[in-house]
């Protein structure tokens, strides 16, 4: 018999449960890219719906108005060859509160409907769910776009159209995020979530490049393609998602389960009774962060009782009960102003770069990638970083921590020319994204699975849900500040951002602390916790 060639035997050396894992790490990693792809259009677009090209007779006008007004205002060069200065309402002085606007409408819509979504996530079944918000998200992106081939001038289309947009795309990270957890245990969850949550910037990245290659020519094409990208993916999940892998027979961890006997409703689990001398260490994340103070019992059953679904036979936590889980309320805080600095630099970078290094919108819009590409490395390094510490809290205090300080230092090389922005841009999207991508994904699941839940998986989207609803209340915050504070100068907006994740460090003293007084605990001590 002839040996398998060497392609052959590499396939066959995984196991079923170890493809079906990595398709729908896959799968849920370019289902919520294009969610993001969907995003990014309206930052590229912004330098085109308002452009500095009035015709020289009405340009002379304006700069003689507006120097009686603010006599430091350098005077600019307009191309002799246009004739208005972009797409109504935006032409107009206010266009930065306008677009601001914008930006606003969409995030504040989907931080009031993220709490809502995770709950009703709970309770339909996940394809469904997913698949009607990434259809519906595809036709209102499109709808967007569909404003340039209609002429429509109105303002209030626009924000309408926004504000419904960042509502059905709350479908998207509660749902994702239950998917890949169900697949995928609690081992080395940061790394395996911070490569996952690179889709974050893998959409944005694709957005940028897409939104860019029709931003001079035809902006509303910018709109349409993501959202018929997001409409296909729609199709797609629906066909191939899985949700759980109790659905095809599959193990939900990367090890091999102990014996277990099917009984009815519940499944009997026979463990061997622990020795004093064969105590193996908790977690100490587990320890000190997730769980709070009181007491535990010392010895363990023989017997433990699990529900035979998983968990879907238990009542899906109310809103309240995932607030009482220890540490939910302060990394929601902290995701709050640590998602006002992530999602500022996504809407506003493209038109910073072009009012700081006088480029055009495409130009811009392909350099502002590269602080998403810094992102991919930052989440996936402080994924690494905490498990191999066990400090979620610590590892988001540390990155914190250094970012403040990059962040001024980026406002003022970035005016020194392109190659300082480039380095500046990577740093900062490592050091911004990091902690950004490790709460709204690891964090998340090591809550929602939180052993005071006592096997209720219907917890884990109501978490997510909380945690990153929190954060999009910062996101919606961040670009709406941006707006109102730019015209006074690009270096206020840093002080602000600046302000914002030193705000997001003081919400997680408390847990570094904890964390971090735990750390010298010997591994084989009892570490007493409150039962809830």
């Amino acid at each position: 018999m002839a040996p398998l060639p060497t392609g052959i035997r590499f396939l066959v050396s995984f196991s079923r449960d170890q493809w079906y894992r990595a398709f729908t790490f896959i799968l849920t990693f370019l289902l919520y890219a294009s969610f993001h792809l969907s995003r990014k259009p309206i930052s590229i677009v912004k330098g085109e719906l308002h452009r500095y090209c009035a015709s020289a007779s009405e340009g002379e006008l304006r700069f003689n108005s507006q120097s009686q007004k603010a006599s430091d205002t350098p005077p600019r060069q307009l191309p002799s060859n246009e004739t208005d200065c972009g797409w109504a309402p935006f032409d107009q002085d206010n266009y930065q509160q306008l677009l601001g606007a914008l930006d606003y409408s969409f995030l504040c819509a989907y931080a009031i409907g993220m709490y809502l979504s995770g709950i009703i996530g709970e309770r339909l079944p996940i394809r469904y769910y997913l698949t009607f918000g990434m259809l519906a998200s595809g036709a209102f992106t499109a709808l967007f776009g569909l404003g340039y081939f209609y002429s429509i001038h109105s303002f209030g289309f626009y924000v309408v159209t926004q504000i419904i947009n960042g509502l059905v795309q709350t479908t998207g990270w509660p749902s994702v995020v239950t998917c890949l957890s169900n697949w995928f245990g609690k081992g080395r969850r940061g790394l395996i979530m911070g490569v996952w949550n690179s889709h974050t910037s893998v959409g944005n990245i694709l957005g940028s490049l897409i939104a860019g290659y029709w931003v001079s020519t035809c902006w509303g094409l910018s709109f349409i393609v993501p959202g018929a990208i997001v409409a296909a993916m729609g199709i797609v999940c629906f066909l191939f998602l899985i949700e759980h892998p109790k659905d095809i027979a599959c193990s939900s961890t990367l090890v091999a389960h102990s014996k277990s006997y099917e009984n009815g409703m519940h499944r009997f689990k026979l463990q061997k009774q622990a020795l004093p001398s064969e105590k193996k260490p908790l977690d100490p994340e587990m320890q000190c962060l997730l769980l709070s103070d009181g007491k535990r019992s010392v010895h363990q059953n023989h017997v433990v009782v699990l529900p035979a679904d998983g968990g879907s036979g238990m009542a899906a936590i109310s809103f309240t009960g995932a607030l009482k889980i220890p540490g939910v309320i302060e990394f929601s805080l902290c995701l709050l102003f640590a998602k006002l600095v992530s999602y500022t630099f996504l809407f506003w970078l493209p038109l910073y770069i072009t009012n700081v290094d006088h480029l055009d919108a495409k130009k811009a819009g392909e350099l502002s990638t590269l602080f998403d590409v810094g992102g991919i490395f930052g989440g996936i390094l402080a994924g690494v970083i905490s498990d191999r510490l066990k400090k979620r809290a610590s590892t988001c205090g540390l990155m914190l921590l250094l970012a403040a300080p990059t962040l001024y230092v980026f406002s003022t090389v970035s005016k020194m020319g392109l190659e300082a922005t480039i380095a500046m841009l990577l740093l900062s999207g490592a050091l911004v994204s990091g902690p950004y991508a490790l709460i709204t994904t690891a964090v998340s699941a090591d809550l929602g699975t939180h052993k005071s839940l006592k096997g209720n998986s219907h917890a884990l989207s109501t978490v997510t849900a909380i945690i990153d609803g929190t954060g999009s209340v910062g996101a919606a915050l961040g670009p709406l500040l941006a707006g109102l504070i730019s015209p006074s100068g690009w270096n206020n907006v840093f002080y602000m951002l600046m302000f914002a994740d030193a705000c997001a460090l003081l919400f997680l003293i408390r847990l570094i602390h904890k964390e971090l007084s735990c750390s010298g605990l010997a591994t084989g001590d009892q570490v007493p916790f409150k039962e809830h």
